[in-house]
């Protein structure tokens, strides 16, 4: 008998402990289907960030593709850009979203959450505990089980809307609790309609005045309590609440295991557009057709790319990157009773038609992103060009970063490189003259802040430079940013046959990398307005001259000219071994401008290779420089072991900021094989796949394929190289060549090969040695 109660005490004991993990690890049909790519996507990776150490600083974002709103769980105070930590161990709601960085931080955010027992309302009182080992993850698809409450949690989303399913225990006091936030909240319980509407205006600038997002919340059960409560007050039986931090409790007595359904929406807009939006995309749907819906669509974009040959990591890695690459910019607009694309204008706060894309920052996502979606993603780019002719429009200049209007934040004027980019690659549709004019104005001064247009333009078309001493702070990395968006512009200025003049002056001023150039040193110099070079000079200082980096990092921000610079440091040899000492240097840092040890030196810092800050942007082209200087091997070798060293499919896969795309799709390209050095050159640089197979499925119904034969951990050399099947000895591939379709074939080897790519015919496009073009 004792041994009975033993055994009945056990196996109690077992399902009271592994219950909520069984429950967590129930399958579903898309779980089972050997043939999905969303199985391999971990959006957690990168979430176990803090302020001062970023190993990505993201949240898991369950969203559709570019979607307009996301939602994730809150387990930070409201307010806080960190919103999920993955170390904490408590969730205080459920968040929608639109947080495009924690630096930039959020906006249009409110939270829903259920409770049970005694009604909690406050973030930090209402917050649950909760464990990952009862957490399912996944782009589409998001379940977790809230131990203070014994209630499950699971929600899916669309584009605009979100499905919310509530699993609650026994309870006479079962409540979902809708928090507001702060900076000015409505919400109106609607009993006889089982629904919440509202509104909430929190942000954190880049708005007008008039900024709203409104809500709608429908629920499946009837309200048996209604409440409201404005900051620490709770106002029972009450149905209306309106102040700067608001919210609303709708209640009802659960049976166990009970399901309670909660479809959510909003809209910039207006409440009806809100309504209109819930209709459109969650109507006469069950949960599981928005599940379903969620993983076909994610699925439908992951197999653009197929991959084959890759460990469980790099596989999963790769498809993480690459679920991160197709998150921002997102979609703006929303569609009106006749089904027209209409958005809310963060630039004039009016009503307008056509399409609207926001949460972006050029100075990050010119480098890989907008190439990216160039040769994968033409017909979104196409439509982005519109956007960005409608933010010109309403706002009068083009964005540098949009959140959800202009932010004043970073340096350069990349709107040039992403039209660039995107018109010489061959994508039409949209008003080119437009947004070529809205480039020359941009050259020209500064828009209504300093982050838009060109702040110091007055000393940069005078001078040629942007002067060290007359209080313009980042004025190198300015000067740079500058020449290569003059290139930029001139590519497009001859495109469209502008006047020889206009195109001449673009030409000179793609140039002007030249006048920050230190002989003395071989390294980009700040330079006085009298023409003479900052006294004293610190190569490792970071900041002051250099926006977030130092002069080992910026030198090399030459994209359009690679071959100038090496003219400038007196030939190949002495390039190469500058080049070299990026990543022999030892990780000394002058922090002396910031008066602290900021987050991006840190992370240099530990990544144990030298001077080369792969955590932050600025220097993520640099090891593809090689090839410019007939040493290509030593790219291949370096890019492997960034690749293998700094990205893994973990909560700390990153290094450094996962900023909207941009560190994702310098792997997912990498690991395909080559990177966009140069955006608006059409060009490709090689370095060395670490899959056997690549599959490009392009937009136009061919196939591109990348094969690596004898490919491994140890042979990240390429021995040798073929182009349908004819031998190719250049360093590079050509947007072009790859859309007509075919396949590039790597011979891999575990010793280098010093004879391939080594003559100066098979260096990538230099606008200093310009015939290396497609």
């Amino acid at each position: 008998m004792k041994r009975k109660n033993v055994i009945t005490t056990l196996v109690l004991l077992v399902i009271c402990i592994t219950g909520p993990r069984l429950f967590a690890q129930e399958e579903t049909k898309d779980q089972e289907d050997q043939d999905n790519l969303v199985k391999y996507v971990k959006p957690l990776m990168g979430s176990d960030s803090k302020y001062a150490l970023s190993n990505g600083n993201t949240y898991p974002a369950i969203a559709r593709p570019w979607g307009m709103n996301f939602w994730t769980p809150q387990t930070s105070p409201m307010g806080d850009g960190w919103v999920y930590q993955y170390t904490d161990n408590q969730i205080r709601g459920f968040k929608q979203t639109h947080q495009p960085s924690p630096w930039m931080n959020d906006y249009g955010a409110f939270a829903i959450m259920p409770i049970t027992g005694d009604i909690k309302f406050k973030g930090e009182e209402r917050q649950s505990w909760f464990s990952h080992k009862t957490e399912t993850v996944k782009p589409h698809y998001y379940k977790v089980y809230l131990a203070e409450y014994d209630t499950w949690t699971e929600f899916t989303t669309t584009a605009r809307s979100s499905y919310f399913r509530f699993k609650f225990p026994d309870s006479d006091s079962s409540y979902v609790v809708l928090d507001g936030y702060n900076e000015g909240s409505q919400v109106k319980i609607i009993p006889e309609e089982n629904k919440i509407v509202g509104y909430c205006r929190n942000n954190h600038d880049g708005v007008p005045d008039n900024f709203h997002n409104y809500f709608v919340a429908e629920f499946d059960k009837s309200f048996e309590y209604t409440h409201t409560w404005n900051k620490e007050t709770l106002n029972k039986n009450n149905k209306t609440e309106e102040g700067d931090h608001v919210g609303a409790i709708v209640g009802f007595e659960t049976d166990k295991n009970e399901n309670v359904h909660v479809k959510v929406s909003s809209s910039f807009i207006s409440k009806e557009q809100a309504q209109r939006n819930l209709e459109r995309e969650l109507k006469d749907k069950s949960f599981a057709d928005v599940k379903a819906e969620g993983f076909q669509e994610w699925n439908k974009e992951l197999n653009r790319i197929q991959v084959e040959g890759g460990t469980q990591d790099q596989t999963e890695t790769f498809y993480s990157c690459f679920y991160r690459t197709l998150l921002f910019p997102r979609k703006f607009y929303e569609f009106d009773e006749n089904g027209d694309r209409i958005h809310y204008s963060p630039y004039n706060g009016e009503v307008e038609e056509g399409y609207m894309h926001t949460d972006n920052g050029f100075w990050d996502t010119f480098r890989g992103v907008y190439p990216f979606f160039s040769l994968m993603y033409r017909d979104f780019n196409g439509n982005y060009m519109k956007s960005l002719v409608n933010t010109y429009e309403e706002g009068g200049w083009l964005p540098e970063w949009a959140s959800p209007g202009y932010r004043n934040v970073m340096v350069g004027n990349h709107s040039a490189s992403v039209i660039a980019n995107t018109y010489m690659s061959g994508i039409r549709g949209y008003n080119i003259d437009k947004l070529y004019e809205a480039l020359k104005k941009g050259t020209k001064g500064t828009g209504p802040i300093e982050g838009v247009g060109r702040f110091g333009a007055e000393y940069y078309n005078e001078l040629g430079y942007i002067p060290y001493d007359v209080d313009i702070h980042e004025n190198v990395s300015r000067t740079l940013g500058y020449a290569y968006d003059d290139y930029c512009i001139w590519r497009i200025a001859k495109a469209l046959d502008k006047p020889l003049s206009e195109v001449e002056k673009f030409a000179e001023r793609s140039q002007y990398y030249r006048n920050v150039f230190s002989e003395e040193y071989d390294l980009m110099r700040g330079r006085n307005e009298d023409g003479s070079f900052q006294e004293p000079f610190n190569p490792f200082k970071w900041g002051d001259a250099f926006s977030e980096g130092n002069s080992w990092q910026y030198t090399w921000s030459v994209f359009h000219d690679p071959k100038g610079l090496i003219d400038l440091m007196g030939g190949k040899d002495r390039f190469v071994s500058m080049l070299d000492s990026v990543f022999t240097l030892p990780p000394k840092y002058d922090e002396s401008y910031y008066g602290q040890v900021i987050h991006e030196i840190r992370e240099c810092q530990i990544a144990g290779m030298g001077q080369y800050a792969h955590n932050n942007q600025p220097a993520q082209h640099i090891i593809y420089l090689y090839n410019y200087a007939g040493q290509p091997w030593k790219a291949q070798k370096r890019v492997r072991k960034v690749m293998d060293q700094l990205y893994t499919p973990a909560p700390d896969g990153y290094i450094g900021d996962e900023d909207n795309g941009q560190t994702s799709s310098w792997y997912v390209q990498s690991a395909m094989g080559f990177y966009s050095v140069a955006p608006g050159s059409n060009q490709y640089v090689l370095g060395s796949p670490i899959f056997d197979k690549v599959t490009m499925n392009l937009e136009n119904g061919k196939q591109f394929t990348i094969t690596a034969e004898n490919n491994c951990k140890e042979n990240v050399y390429i021995k040798k190289a073929e182009l349908n099947g004819e031998e190719m000895s250049k360093n590079w591939i050509g947007i072009k060549t790859m859309l007509e379709g075919g396949e590039l074939h790597f011979e891999m080897d575990d010793k280098p090969n010093k004879e391939r790519g080594t003559d100066p015919e098979d260096a990538p496009y230099s606008f200093s040695k310009a015939n290396n073009t497609e």
